[in-house]
């Protein structure tokens, strides 16, 4: 079995007003994960973001939520992975996904960036793609031009709570990830809640 995750980055934006926004749903997986392993984010400079440490499957799992902006997240991710000593192949980062409509969670490893500007940076600053990506669909306003608009305000009502019920179903898939068990954590999430046939 290959080497678990060791370092979780949710993506987002740091203040209160980007807070409820979907691009920090990245940061909002990581905050539930948090509170569920009784670990507690402490702002720490040398890796330009709010860290937390946590126990899993019997090995320490660090928590990261980048303090930067998100079009340089990678600075944070770069700085902590490189203290460490933790392979981009053993990171995992969390990130809203506009391919994917709300409700929806993926996971794979590597690929392009698709134009999410955390993403470009991360692969920038570890010189690799090849890192595991937990998408979290927020859905696309259906004009590129909208974009940058879409994803700095909240969702709403029914797409916060499909967003909401996609990280209830990712947070099970920690565990296995954890472990390295890359396969059954895939198959788990993309199983999931397929319901019947429409």
């Amino acid at each position: 079995m290959d080497n678990g995750i060791r370092l979780i980055v949710g993506l987002g934006n740091p203040g209160k007003e980007y807070e409820d926004t979907r691009h920090n749903a990245g940061f909002w997986l990581v905050e539930r994960l948090a509170g569920e392993l009784h670990g507690a984010f402490r702002a720490e400079a040398k890796f330009h973001g709010l860290a937390a440490k946590v126990s899993l499957e019997r090995q320490d799992l660090w928590l990261l939520k980048p303090q930067t902006y998100m079009n340089a997240s990678g600075r944070a991710v770069a700085a902590l992975a490189g203290f460490y000593k933790i392979d981009p192949a053993e990171i995992l980062v969390v990130h809203d996904e506009l391919d994917l409509p709300p409700g929806a969670a993926k996971l794979k490893k590597g690929g392009g960036h698709a134009g999410h500007n955390g993403l470009r940076d991360i692969a920038a600053a570890l010189k690799t793609p090849d890192f595991w990506r937990l998408r979290l669909g927020i859905g696309h306003p259906g004009d590129r031009a909208k974009v940058v608009d879409f994803v700095l305000h909240p969702p709403r009502k029914e797409e916060a709570e499909a967003i909401g019920e996609a990280l209830d179903q990712s947070l099970p898939v920690i565990r296995p990830l954890a472990r390295g068990d890359f396969a059954a954590a895939m198959h788990q999430l993309h199983t999931k809640d397929k319901g019947p046939a429409k």
